[in-house]
């Protein structure tokens, strides 16, 4: 140490070491830098501790197939009945729920691809196959200027199966690393919310814009394109090729082998319960979508909001559900299942009562604009539908036992599927029963208190529910064991995670 050095540090003044100094600007940048960088490190861990691929896949087919197009699909399709085909809200509210039909087969596409491969591959196939229905149906419907409803709605019917066949792959790939790193299982739900919310957030904001630039008939011709990028998919998705013996007995032994293991599953009470709430609390909340839709844009009886409007309602709706997914990542992923459910459910209905007073004009006497109470309304909803979502969604990964957790997993959403076609269709009925058409509104009031007062009468049902933490194993150790290696003998692929590359890198090259 030098004189200069010394003479600092006695002219120091005591306790005012290098330690105790206060932070520079410099660190003040990276600590603000690591809050922004925190998103980033965590797809870093999950890319470390399960596979990029496995990322990437969920951010393809969660993000650009359901999240965006789902978003894209729904305004857009609303504006396609009612300004081209010219249906009536109730008949509308019906269809819809038919696009449920392809998600209720779920089961089918599983079974597919996990004991039928094509020329050895169990995804590329149907990954390309998806795309191929996917992009007809949105080219056939955007080129006929007069097509009847019916074939408009098989159509519309063939996009939905597109979406839905994609999603089961990647199902599939969820439930078996939700079984091996239960650990990871709310990690894993928490990134396919937010790449499917942040997809939500693209379709929406544009989806109103196009439709004022092309119509509705063009802007279904635009969701072409997701499809086109799923062909993409099978053609670069690296699978290893399996043995291409297809023996009809081996074949018929492996179908058998899941319908099997799926009724023993089944029949567990820690597997028919949960599924038996899930299903109920989807069926009993009424949907009243279309009637409110329909009331939104009427210029008389309604706010009449714009296309635009309409979209960017929705959007901001998406932001919301980023934040529902934010709220349950930080805060709520370590609460017991049927704690979280429960108190998600009460909050459900309590937002619900928020479009009864927006349908009877009462945000209008406590002097909040139309505009300010239904993007509040929204944000609200969405929150909350987010967080009482995201503990369902892990509740059914714990629910699959390995070596036919595709399959499986496709069969609980298929009953996810089902409840909320019930939804759609009493939602339907009750509409008609009550009269709320194209221009008759009077009892719309009416509908959504009903459906509030069943959201609220599924609290009676929580019993169903585990009270176990989110992290734990639900269904029996034998049964688990049982039906792996049932599933799984001879076929070393079977344990292979999905990966996605277009080439598999030496062990020399991998970090």
């Amino acid at each position: 140490m030098d004189a200069s050095e010394t003479q600092n540090l006695v002219d120091r003044p005591p306790g005012t070491d290098a330690a105790a100094q206060p932070p520079s600007h410099t660190a003040k940048t990276e600590g603000k830098l690591g809050v922004v960088g925190e998103p980033f490190r965590w797809l870093g861990m999950l890319c470390r501790e399960l596979n990029p691929s496995f990322v990437l896949g969920v951010v393809l087919v969660y993000g650009l197939s359901q999240g965006f197009a789902g978003s894209f699909f729904k305004v857009v399709s609303d504006y396609y009945w009612k300004d081209v085909q010219r249906v009536q809200p109730s008949t509308v509210q019906v269809y819809i729920g038919l696009y449920y039909i392809p998600w209720v087969m779920k089961p089918l596409w599983g079974l597919l691809t996990d004991v039928f491969p094509v020329s050895g591959y169990k995804r590329r196939p149907y990954f390309i196959i998806a795309g191929v229905l996917g992009g007809m149906a949105a080219l056939t419907v955007a080129i006929h200027a007069k097509l009847p409803a019916s074939m408009a709605l098989l159509c519309l019917l063939g996009m939905t199966a597109s979406v839905a066949i994609a999603d089961v792959t990647i199902d599939a790939c969820i439930a078996r690393n939700s079984i091996e790193r239960p650990g990871l299982a709310p990690d894993m739900q928490s990134l396919c919310g937010f790449v499917s919310s942040a997809g939500a957030l693209v379709g929406y904001s544009t989806s109103g814009l196009f439709v004022h630039l092309v119509g509705a008939q063009g802007a279904l011709g635009l969701l072409a394109i997701p499809p086109a990028l799923l062909v993409a998919l099978g053609f670069v998705i690296y699978e290893p090729r399996g043995s291409r013996r297809t023996e009809k007995e081996k074949v018929m032994e492996k179908v058998s082998g899941a319908v099997m293991g799926m009724g023993k599953t089944i029949r567990c009470p820690q597997v028919w319960k949960p599924s038996l709430y899930m299903y109920l609390s989807l069926a009993l909340s009424i949907s009243t979508h279309e009637g409110q839709f329909y009331w939104y844009t009427d210029p008389k009886a309604g706010p009449a909001f714009s296309q635009e409007f309409v979209g960017m309602i929705y959007a901001v709706g998406a932001m919301a559900s980023i934040v529902g997914v934010l709220i349950y990542h930080k805060a709520l992923k370590d609460c017991p299942f049927r704690t979280l459910l429960f108190f998600a459910q009460l909050l459900y209905a309590v937002s619900g009562m928020l479009d009864l007073v927006f349908v009877l004009r009462w945000n209008l006497r406590l002097g909040l604009p139309d505009p300010i109470f239904v993007v509040l309304e929204e944000c609200c909803s969405r929150i909350i539908s987010r967080i009482r979502w995201m503990p369902m969604m892990v509740l059914s990964t714990k629910l699959c036992p390995l070596g036919i957790e595709g399959t499986f997993f496709a069969l609980l959403m298929c009953i996810d599927s089902l409840g909320a076609l019930t939804s759609k269709s009493a939602g339907g009925l009750v509409l008609h029963l009550f009269h709320v058409t194209r221009n008759d509104f009077r009892y719309l009031w009416l509908v959504v208190l009903i459906r509030n007062l069943l959201r609220l009468a599924t609290l009676a049902l929580i019993f169903l529910v585990p009270s176990s933490e989110q992290s734990d194993v639900l269904i029996p150790a034998d049964l688990l064991l049982q039906e792996s290696s049932a599933a799984d003998q001879g076929e070393e692929e079977e344990a292979q995670s999905l990966q996605l590359a277009a080439v598999k890198l030496p062990k020399e090259q991998q970090v």
